[in-house]
């Protein structure tokens, strides 16, 4: 049986915790800081945790690293 493929981009986007969830970074800090608060910012520095009803689908996609 052959091995299954990595998704590339999916791989590079999504990191494993130790408790087993999949982190992913915040949407929405790429460009346009002007119109955003400093506040609103700073909470998007931090990563998020991807929900738990995608984390099978996301699995899928990087089989081996998570």
């Amino acid at each position: 049986m052959p091995k299954m493929k990595t998704k590339r981009a999916a791989a590079k986007r999504f990191k494993a915790t130790g408790g087993g969830r999949i982190r992913r970074s915040t949407a929405g800090k790429q460009h346009i800081m002007r119109g955003k608060s400093a506040n609103r910012l700073r909470k998007l520095k931090k990563n998020s945790m991807v929900h738990p009803s995608d984390e099978p689908r996301i699995r899928r996609l990087v089989p081996y690293e998570l």
